[in-house]
């Protein structure tokens, strides 16, 4: 009997301190989920309101942020808005402190995609030296910033490109686009136009365009040349050499 007794003391006291251990340890995490849950419905009232108050226009996301405001993804733009939605900021938040540019490390971070989730089957790829650096462009075949770009990546070895073409420009762009994919060499063929005003022969075959335009859409690609880099990152426009590199190594 009285080892029986002991052991329903025993047990009461084992319950009794774990309950105490998960009443400390609990709540912590209760709290957090709780504040989680909190903030979401909060950005969904945001969403709510903004979407109401202009006219339903295509919302991404909302997300709160550190400095008190709301962080209204509209596309690849971002605005920032008040709880309330009393107030839109629509241009460029700047930290006062470091003077870092927030909306633009936000958009290049919401713009980052894994490198090899590209669909290379709608490039063609071009290989310097061992090319073990590699990075993907956009281009238009009468940008003439992409023409410059190429330039700078004549300059650069040890590298693979993969070149989307993207003929966002003019009906000539499509057409260009067209007699290049057709080409028996669409490297050199593209490089001869965009190095050298080489213009390609007229040649016809099965050419992807609408699903070419279709990928710069869906990436938003707004403007070429766009270049991605093996990191995820992404940058709009003709950088040059030594930026090229600098994100190369990164």
């Amino acid at each position: 009997m009285f080892n029986r007794l002991f052991m329903r003391m025993s047990w009461v006291v084992v319950s009794l301190w774990s309950t105490a251990v998960l009443a400390q340890a609990t709540p912590p995490a209760v709290a957090a989920a709780a504040a989680a849950s909190a903030e979401d419905a909060k950005a969904a009232a945001v969403k709510k309101l903004f979407a109401e108050r202009f006219n339903n226009p295509p919302i991404v996301g909302v997300r709160s942020t550190p400095y008190g405001l709301y962080e209204v993804q509209l596309g690849s733009d971002l605005v920032y808005t008040d709880e309330k939605v009393n107030f839109v900021l629509d241009g460029t938040l700047i930290d006062a402190k470091t003077r870092r540019d927030i909306t633009r490390e936000r958009q290049d971070e919401l713009a980052k995609l894994p490198f090899e989730q590209l669909p290379f089957e709608l490039s063609f790829k071009q290989v310097r030296g061992d090319g073990s650096r590699k990075l993907a462009i956009f281009e238009d075949p009468n940008c003439g910033y992409c023409k410059t770009l190429r330039k700078s990546l004549g300059e650069i070895d040890n590298l693979t490109v993969y070149t989307f073409p993207y003929p966002i420009l003019s009906p000539d762009s499509t057409q260009k686009v067209k007699n290049i994919w057709c080409a028996k060499d669409r490297g050199e063929t593209w490089d001869a136009w965009m190095l050298k005003g080489v213009v390609p022969p007229k040649v016809d075959c099965e050419v992807p365009v609408d699903k070419m335009v279709a990928l710069g859409q869906k990436l938003m690609v707004r403007g070429t040349p766009a270049i991605f880099f093996a990191d995820g990152s992404r940058v709009g426009g003709a950088i040059p050499k030594e930026e090229i590199e600098k994100r190369l190594q990164q």
